[in-house]
């Protein structure tokens, strides 16, 4: 699901401090939120809150509880380091352009 990554993501640019269930779902309903596909956010909550559950069971889990109702990526699972160069290696999409004047003059030099 497309909810997957964006969870995986948020949790590798929170690093070792890890986020709240509050924060990710928050952070995967503004992502994957349009107007022409809107989502319920309580929908968002719950599939993120079982996601985490999911996945964190095990002390070799991808996720790992950081204290109650905060997640990180387990530093202990290889594919959690993977993710973590995955998604740092990105190459940045929004950079901004620098700006050419290519406006006429009103004025002949």
């Amino acid at each position: 699901m497309q909810y997957d990554k964006e969870i995986l993501r948020v949790l590798a640019e929170a690093g070792n401090e890890g986020l709240s269930v509050q924060n990710i779902s928050r952070h995967v309903f503004n992502a994957c939120n349009s107007f022409f596909n809107p989502i319920d956010q309580e929908e968002v909550r719950r599939y993120v809150q079982s996601y985490l559950l999911k996945n964190s069971k095990t002390a070799n889990a991808l996720l790992a509880k950081n204290k109650k109702g905060v997640y990180k990526l387990n530093a202990n699972n290889q594919l959690s380091e993977q993710l973590l160069f995955q998604f740092h290696d990105e190459p940045e999409v929004y950079k901004e352009k620098p700006i050419v004047d290519q406006s006429l003059s009103l004025f002949d030099d």
